[in-house]
């Protein structure tokens, strides 16, 4: 009567022997069992077979002469190609780096507050600008700037008691007089421009006036009445305000220069007259183009005004 035991007998029956096929052997990588120390290494140790061990369990040494080459250390960096982003520089959100995966940081993309007030203007490059063309450049708080604050608080736009000058520059452009600067919104925590102002000083009394593109919303025209251009084509882009339809104000809807400079442009721009001034206001910071852009304009307004043709 055979019994349990008697099944492990047989199962450690050698090749050949009853309870095994003719022929069976282990597979090559446990080697014949021969000689097996289990103290001393794994499976196939023994007498009359290889050591085996899994594929790549060998490392290479950690010489650099056994990395493969691209993996090497250069001696000199390659040369960045063009468009391509350093691997240390942070990457803008959804431009990956070669290879297609954007490794290393992410820039925060930009909230919508960080949009809306982020500066578009160039304070440094405007002011540069007047200095090479013999300009004065303050700081807004300079006695001849007090008549400012009116110019800000009567504007055609939203203003509030923390809105003020800054960064004033005067000087001439050809035979006009100038003086420019940003209305900024001052708070404890940041200081905001909002607005570049150029104005001109007008020696004539002048009615209360507000020259605005017709797609605008304008504020503060309590009094004012619409005074027409005659032009349709002009009518239908520019709205002209005044306290009285008198000559002065004719003549301004009434010159052709003025008429094509202000349909030439992106009806981006305001004026008013106040102070003693007739201004123009546009929502971006000043820079060395827009100076311009208001000193043409300005002169050709001014000019009209005064009935000089």
């Amino acid at each position: 009567m055979s019994g349990p035991s008697d099944h492990d007998r047989d199962d450690d029956r050698r090749p050949g022997e009853a309870g095994r096929p003719d022929g069976w052997q282990e597979p090559a990588h446990l080697g014949d069992g021969d000689g097996v120390d289990l103290t001393k290494g794994g499976p196939g140790t023994g007498s009359g077979a290889s050591a085996w061990q899994p594929p790549g369990w060998d490392l290479p040494p950690a010489g650099d002469e056994h990395r493969p080459a691209e993996q090497r250390p250069a001696e000199h960096p390659p040369a960045e190609e063009p468009g391509q982003p350093h691997a240390g520089r942070p990457v803008d959100v959804g431009q990956p780096q070669p290879g297609g995966v954007a490794w290393g940081p992410r820039l925060r993309p930009p909230s919508v507050v960080e949009q809306v007030f982020r500066y578009q203007g160039d304070p440094v490059g405007a002011q540069g600008w007047a200095l090479q063309h013999g300009w004065t450049v303050s700081d807004g708080t300079a006695p001849e700037d007090a008549v400012l604050a009116e110019l800000v608080a009567t504007a055609p736009v939203r203003t509030t008691r923390d809105h003020r000058a800054a960064g004033v520059m005067r000087g001439r452009a050809g035979a006009l007089e100038l003086v420019a600067f940003d209305v900024v919104f001052v708070d404890k925590r940041y200081t905001v421009p909002q607005y570049a102002v150029t104005a001109a000083p007008v020696l004539l009394p002048l009615p209360g006036l507000r020259l605005s593109p017709a797609r605008f919303w304008r504020h503060r025209t309590g009094g004012l009445v619409p005074v027409p251009s005659g032009d349709e084509v002009f009518d239908a882009r520019w709205v002209l305000l005044a306290a009285e339809d008198g000559g002065a104000v004719r003549r301004l809807v009434a010159d052709p220069a003025v008429r094509g400079l202000l349909l030439g442009t992106d009806d981006g721009d305001e004026f008013w007259a106040a102070a003693g001034h007739l201004a123009a206001i546009r929502p971006d910071g000043h820079r060395p183009e827009l100076l311009e852009h208001h000193a043409r304009l300005l002169g050709a307004m001014v000019s009209a005004l005064a009935g000089v043709a």
